[in-house]
């Protein structure tokens, strides 16, 4: 049964099983990969609609593909905060404090480049899933660790698919 807790409004005092010690640490895990999986969404599709060269249509493809992927991952973390009796990010300015990737703002990067980046993001992306993995199961928390599971590996095909497509003639972009 949920113990009423200071830091959540009654009326978002989802009833739970887990400790609040529980529920605090894996939030707490589990949010800042909510506001990577934002920044990684808005990252991607910037390079997206910013890429350009020789392999356009392809790149083009991957990163909408990728950026859809990543943001449906979104939701379902930051629910399944909400289900364990936590509370999620809210606001643009909380999800700046949380994450931990980079913008890149610069005018034109080069296909290459844009591809290595995003591929060390979600890379970076993987360890921080890997450990809130371990939280998770140190709690008992079976569905985050399975959710977490699924994420890793999605996030391992992206960072394989933008490995092989950046390595295309050794990486260099016309």
């Amino acid at each position: 049964m949920s113990k009423t807790r200071t830091s959540v409004s009654p009326d978002l005092d989802t009833p739970t099983d887990l400790s609040q010690e529980a529920v605090d640490k894996i939030s707490a895990a589990i949010n800042p990969l909510v506001a990577d999986a934002f920044a990684l969404y808005i990252k991607t599709k910037n390079f997206h609609w910013h890429v350009s060269g020789r392999h356009f249509r392809d790149y083009h493809l991957l990163l909408d593909e990728q950026a859809e992927a990543i943001f449906a991952s979104i939701d379902e973390l930051a629910e399944r905060v909400r289900k364990i009796g936590g509370t999620t990010l809210r606001s643009v300015g909380h999800l700046a404090k949380l994450t931990s990737i980079k913008d890149n703002d610069e005018k034109f990067v080069p296909p290459h480049e844009m591809l290595r980046e995003l591929m060390e993001d979600n890379k970076k992306s993987v360890v921080a899933m890997r450990k809130a993995r371990e939280i998770a199961d140190k709690y008992d928390d079976t569905p985050t660790g399975n959710i977490l599971d699924n994420f890793i590996d999605a996030a391992e095909r992206r960072t394989w698919f933008l490995f092989e497509a950046s390595r295309q003639e050794g990486g260099n972009e016309a």
